[in-house]
């Protein structure tokens, strides 16, 4: 996924309101930017930290900068949850992803019941794929963890994978993980405890549970290794 071309790179000042951060240029000015990620940004939301925002060419928008990225370690990890399901779409269509065998078509944002919506529809030769997505931006020993905050939401749609998966259909969740410094994945069971049981409750049912690692660079966030998902994830 190519990123917008109006950039600019700075400072994390602070991040706060859950979507909303300062960030200091090189200039001294400092810019509040829309924060586009509604979990913790545990481990990439230190003071200090280098970051890469980009501009909207929505003139009706408040903030007009967006936060793309955030530097650790030198490290460049992606912070925008808004693009993680282009970033997966992109790669379902090149084959990337190819878990599922060919694809014949993609349906985005399916509604399954009154309470919930699923990120996207595939159709494939074999069939129908219900496909919910979830961007990972937290790491800890080379280890990419989901979630980085209690996720009430990721539990609800767990549970309708699995509902759909009893009714026969075949489902899948996927986790993006928007940083290179991983070569596995697993639940973060010491944050939310909940969600890493019932994740492991709906791969034993035969809910697929996938892991891609995505390189990112400021010009451009592309998924390219399918990592290997723990027992205890």
């Amino acid at each position: 996924m190519i990123l917008p071309p109006v950039q600019q790179f700075g400072t994390l000042i602070r991040r706060y309101k859950r979507f909303l951060a300062d960030i200091s240029l090189a200039t001294g000015e400092s810019l509040t930017v829309h924060c586009p990620n509604s979990g913790s940004m545990r481990g990439c939301s230190d003071p200090g930290s280098p970051v890469m925002i980009s501009k909207s060419d929505n003139p009706r928008r408040k903030y007009a900068w967006t936060l793309e990225m955030v530097q650790h370690h030198r490290i460049w990890i992606g912070v925008n949850t808004a693009r993680t399901n282009h970033i997966v779409r992109e790669a379902l269509e090149n084959e990337t992803i190819n878990d599922f065998g060919h694809i014949l078509s993609i349906r985005p944002e399916i509604k399954v019941s009154g309470r919930s919506r699923l990120d996207f529809l595939l159709t494939t030769k074999a069939g129908q794929v219900y496909l919910e997505v979830k961007n990972c931006s937290l790491a800890e020993n080379r280890t990419a963890m989901f979630p980085d905050a209690v996720t009430a939401r990721g539990t609800k749609h767990l549970h309708e994978l699995d509902r759909l998966r009893g009714e026969g259909n075949t489902c899948a969740v996927l986790f993006c993980i928007q940083r290179a410094d991983a070569d596995r994945f697993m639940a973060a069971a010491h944050i939310d405890p909940e969600y890493a049981e019932t994740l492991r409750k709906v791969r034993e049912n035969g809910v697929q549970v996938l892991a891609y690692r995505a390189e990112v660079t400021p010009e451009a966030i592309t998924l390219t290794t399918r990592l290997p998902v723990q027992k205890d994830g």
